[in-house]
């Protein structure tokens, strides 16, 4: 692929500290912050310096690593026990997004048989799932990409790219892969209320790889749609159901209910990770909800009526009826079910 659209790194290990980009500052200003223990990586990852589901992995392996350092080096015989609370501090920092816990799973199960200091063993471990979520990346980019037979513009909701991932990104790395190869001839991004992650960082993004991006509100979408301006929609996942249903960025759901009314594709991509076959359905996905705060205020002024309420679910979950393609590292889904997906694990 050709690096010309895949400049960002917004995780990174360095000098015995984790580097975050700090993406409540973007576009304005690009600043790294360095994290030394692990109860500042689970505020990292709560208070939105880091966000989307597979970095949001990537950050809490590394902050394993950092929450072993520490247990070490005060209970070198009994560190398995004093890093308890750190991982319980990492796993309740965002309820929706699986692939946290998943992260921290595999952590702990690199922690069982190490002998001596762990950091090394752990250290090692967690650049693993980061090179790991790059390579799955990328192949989604591929499958993805294929799956668009003509060249058109497609929709995007949230970030979905080298912010959200270990690098390359979900969604975004369809849209990368399929810029490169002619099959997508720009991108439409909605703004993402009330963090406008669209504006701040899907834009930025795309402006950054010189990927030709259009910017609208989210309410423009459905006119968008029933202006034939583009084929699909491509988003990604915090945690997708058994059954296929996908959890994402609120407005998602609304994006989707229009898509099929206008027979406009739909398009879900996460790696195998995002995907808990634990939860039956989508009802089951736990929402996370957000501060009224953030919808009342923007960057921290006023705008709404003093004495309004808001309601403020981080996250919808659309039906997998509504969903085209689910896009994993391991393969397709078309037309997603509980069966369908069930068999992309059983191929693997």
């Amino acid at each position: 692929m050709n690096s010309h659209h895949d400049n960002i790194r917004a995780v990174a290990w360095r000098d015995a500290r984790l580097y975050l980009l700090d993406q409540r500052l973007l576009p304005h200003r690009q600043e790294f912050l360095a994290f030394e223990t692990a109860a500042a990586v689970a505020d990292a990852i709560r208070d939105m310096v880091v966000r989307g589901a597979p970095a949001i992995g990537v950050t809490a392996a590394y902050g394993v690593v950092l929450a072993a350092r520490a247990a070490f080096a005060s209970a070198s015989s009994d560190w398995r026990r004093v890093i308890e609370k750190d991982l319980a501090l990492l796993a309740a920092a965002r309820p929706t997004a699986v692939n946290l816990c998943w992260a921290l799973e595999r952590m702990q199960g690199a922690m069982k048989d190490v002998p001596g200091d762990p950091e090394s063993a752990l250290l090692h471990e967690a650049v693993r799932i980061h090179e790991e979520d790059i390579r799955a990346n990328r192949r989604m980019g591929e499958l993805g990409a294929a799956l668009i037979e003509q060249p058109c513009a497609v929709l995007t909701h949230c970030n979905t790219g080298s912010l959200a991932t270990g690098g390359y990104g979900t969604a975004l790395g369809v849209i990368r892969s399929g810029f490169a190869s002619g099959r997508i001839t720009g991108v439409f991004a909605d703004e993402t209320r009330p963090w406008l992650q669209g504006a701040r960082l899907t834009a930025w993004e795309l402006v950054q790889d010189y990927i030709p991006v259009t910017l609208l509100a989210d309410g423009a979408a459905a006119w968008l749609m029933s202006q034939g301006k583009v084929d699909w929609v491509i988003v990604g996942a915090d945690r997708i159901a058994a059954n296929g249903d996908a959890a994402n960025k609120i407005g998602t759901y609304s994006a989707a209910v229009s898509a099929r009314h206008h027979g406009v594709k739909f398009m879900v991509v996460a790696p195998t990770s995002t995907i808990d076959l634990s939860t039956p359905e989508g009802k089951a996905i736990p929402i996370e909800q957000r501060p009224e705060s953030e919808v009342l205020s923007l960057a921290d002024q006023p705008i709404a009526a003093e004495g309004a309420a808001a309601w403020n679910p981080s996250f919808d979950v659309t039906p997998a009826g509504l969903i085209d393609a689910i896009v994993t590292e391991k393969g397709v889904v078309l037309k997603p079910d509980t069966a369908r997906v069930a068999a992309l694990f059983d191929a693997g």
